[in-house]
C-alpha cells in the first residue's frame, strides 16, 4: 500500500530552456540559482543531501556523487510557462496550443460581455502586478464598486475587488460567470478572483482567492481515480483540475499551512496520493521579485522536510519539482520559462539521472508507485 506525495515549488525553476527567448526571457533566467548567487549562497543541508544542487549552479549547495533521491531536470514540452500548462503536463496533458493571452488588454467584446454580468465596466484592463494595479486603482475602486480587471503575460484573466465592497459571494459569481463567458477565441486558461482588503496605501490581498481553470482533458489524475486511487488536492491543486479526478480538496493560508495539511493527510492515509501546491513561492516572491523572502521561503521548506521524509515508509514516494519559473531577479513581474527540478525520493537508490523530456515524468513516476 503505497503513499505518493508531490510537493510543487510552484515557480522554482532551475535554469532557462533553450526556447526561453521565444517566450521573452534571458537566457540567464534561472529562478533558484540566481536566488542563491543574489543573496550569497543558501543554506538547504535536507535538498542538498537529496542532489538538488546537481540541477544547476546553486551557490552554497554543491553538486554531490551520491544523492539521496533520483534527480533530474524536467524540459517542459508544453506551450507555455503558467500555472495550468504546467500542472497539467506533470498529470500527462501537453498542450501544444498556447493558451491566448493579452498582452494589450482584453478587446471590447470581452469587456462588453463582462459588464453586462457585473452591471458596471471594469477599472484596469491591462497586463500587471496584482500588488501593484490594487495600489494604483484600489482607492477607485473604493468609491465606485467598479471590479478591478488586469492580465499578465499569462493566460489569465484576474478580477480584483475589496471584501469591504463587494461580497465574497459576488466576487466568486462574476468570475464563475466569466469562466463559462470566456470560449474560444477567449478561452484564456484561468480566472482568477483576487479579494484584498486595506485602505488606500496599504492594501493587502487575502487568503481566499480562487482559481476558475478550463476544463482539462482526462489526465493521470483521471486514471487513478478510475481504478479506486483516492487523489487529495492541497492548495490551488483542485482548481487547477477542476476538481477532475480529486477525491477530496483542503484550502490553505500559506506554504506551512499546505505543508501541516500535507503532514496531517499523510498520517491519514494508508494508499493514495497528496498533490500539494506551495504557491507562496510565485504569488508572494516570484512575481514581486523578492529575492529574499524567496530565499526564506526555500530554507522553511527545507526545514520541515526531514519530518515527512521520516513519515516514508519502505512503499512511499515523495516527489519535489515545479510547475514553471519565476526568476526574482529578472526585469518584470512574469514567470520565466525554465527547466524545473525532479527529485525523487524513496526506497530505492537515488541517481542524477539528467535531463529528461517532460514533465508528465512526474504523473508517470506517482502511477506507477501507485498502481504496483
Amino acid at each position: 500500500m503505497s503513499r505518493v506525495v508531490i510537493l510543487v515549488i510552484d515557480s522554482g525553476g532551475v535554469g532557462a530552456l533553450p526556447d526561453a527567448a521565444g517566450y521573452g526571457d534571458a537566457p540567464a533566467a534561472n529562478t533558484l540559482g540566481n536566488t542563491a548567487r543574489a543573496i550569497g549562497g543558501l543554506h538547504l543541508p535536507t535538498l542538498q543531501r537529496w542532489g538538488l544542487g546537481n540541477l544547476t549552479a546553486l551557490e552554497g549547495l554543491p553538486a554531490t556523487a551520491t544523492p539521496a533521491a533520483r534527480v533530474a531536470r524536467l524540459a517542459e514540452q508544453s506551450r507555455g510557462k503558467d500555472t495550468i500548462t504546467g500542472h497539467w503536463e506533470m498529470a500527462g496533458i501537453v498542450t501544444e496550443v498556447p493558451f491566448p493571452t493579452y498582452p494589450d488588454g482584453f478587446p471590447p467584446e470581452v469587456i462588453e460581455a463582462f459588464t453586462a454580468i457585473v452591471g458596471k465596466a471594469p477599472l484596469g484592463n491591462k497586463p500587471a502586478s496584482g500588488t501593484e494595479i490594487i495600489a494604483e486603482l484600489g482607492a477607485e475602486h473604493l468609491a465606485t464598486g467598479r471590479p478591478i480587471l488586469y492580465t499578465s503575460a499569462d493566460s489569465v484573466f484576474q478580477v480584483a475587488a475589496h471584501e469591504g465592497i463587494v461580497p465574497l459571494a459576488t466576487l466568486y459569481d462574476w468570475c464563475e460567470r466569466a469562466r463559462a463567458m470566456l470560449v474560444a477565441p477567449h478561452a484564456v486558461n484561468r480566472v482568477i478572483a483576487r479579494p484584498f482588503v486595506g485602505e488606500p496605501g496599504a492594501f493587502v490581498r487575502t487568503a481566499n482567492r480562487r482559481d476558475y481553470a478550463i476544463e482539462p482533458p482526462a489526465s493521470v489524475l483521471d486514471e487513478l481515480a478510475a481504478r479506486g486511487i483516492a487523489v487529495h488536492a492541497v492548495g490551488k491543486i483542485g482548481d487547477i483540475y477542476c476538481e477532475h479526478g480529486i477525491a477530496t480538496t483542503v484550502r490553505v493560508t500559506d506554504n506551512r499551512d499546505a505543508m501541516e495539511k500535507t503532514f496531517g493527510l499523510f498520517e491519514a492515509i494508508e494508499h493514495g496520493l497528496i498533490f500539494t501546491n506551495l504557491n507562496d513561492f510565485d504569488s508572494k516572491y516570484g512575481h514581486r521579485r523578492n529575492v529574499r523572502g524567496y530565499a526564506g521561503a526555500l530554507g522553511e521548506l527545507d526545514a520541515l522536510l526531514p519530518r515527512l521524509e521520516s513519515m516514508l515508509a519502505p512503499d512511499d514516494h515523495l516527489l519535489v519539482t515545479a510547475d514553471h519559473g519565476c526568476d526574482p531577479t529578472a526585469p518584470g513581474s512574469d514567470h520565466t520559462r525554465e527547466y524545473v527540478p525532479f527529485l525523487h525520493r524513496s526506497a530505492a537508490p537515488g541517481a542524477d539521472l539528467g535531463i529528461i523530456e517532460g514533465l508528465f515524468t512526474v504523473g508517470r513516476a506517482a502511477r506507477a508507485a501507485l498502481l504496483i
